[in-house]
């Protein structure tokens, strides 16, 4: 029974270890990427197309690194990011953020600051880094750092009929609302 136990464990472990090596993507890893225009390319098995530029400067809020969803294949890290009212550590010590199934939740009572104003200057973004370097800095990023990030916003359309697009706004809240960015640069700042 001891032995039937151990080797169900050793089985279920290596099998798990495949799984990592073999189907998940490295941290650090960025996929290839075929130019197709000057405004779309494949990665995988994916098209991605730009949308326009972007840059921001941000406070780190949260971050939230994914491995087993479909979007981990492109954007293995998702930020909160706040900046203006949203980077001020006097503000952020009154509220509570997390993050899950890439999205980004806030809580507090009372409010700091105006409850639009907290919609407005903080975002959960999905970064898929352009290159090594980004893949590099984003996979050592924490919460609380200052960082500049710029690149473009983007759509992907999956060869499955898998879709992910980018809000273009920063007005919007809910499903739909987080900006998808190919992450050309990225540096944290002092």
């Amino acid at each position: 029974m001891l032995i039937r136990r151990l080797i169900l464990i050793t089985a279920s472990l290596l099998g798990a270890w495949m799984l990592w090596v073999t189907v998940l993507p490295a941290p650090n890893s960025v996929p290839p990427r075929t130019p197709l225009t000057s405004s779309s390319w494949r990665v995988a098995e994916h098209t991605v197309s730009t949308l326009q530029p972007f840059q921001l400067e941000a406070r780190i809020l949260a971050r939230e690194d994914y491995y087993l969803d479909r979007g981990a294949q492109l954007s293995p890290t998702d930020l909160a990011l706040g900046w203006g009212p949203m980077a001020d550590p006097e503000v952020l010590r009154h509220i509570s953020i997390s993050q899950r199934n890439r999205w980004y939740f806030w809580r507090a009572e009372p409010l700091p600051i105006e409850r639009r104003q907290i919609e407005t200057h903080s975002a959960n973004m999905h970064l898929i880094p352009a290159n090594p370097a980004v893949a590099s800095i984003l996979a050592q990023l924490k919460a609380g750092q200052h960082i500049r990030l710029s690149g473009q916003l983007v759509k992907v359309e999956g060869d499955d009929g898998y879709n992910w697009v980018s809000s273009l706004s920063r007005e919007d809240t809910g499903d739909g609302a987080c900006e998808l960015i190919w992450v050309e640069q990225l540096a944290v700042l002092p």
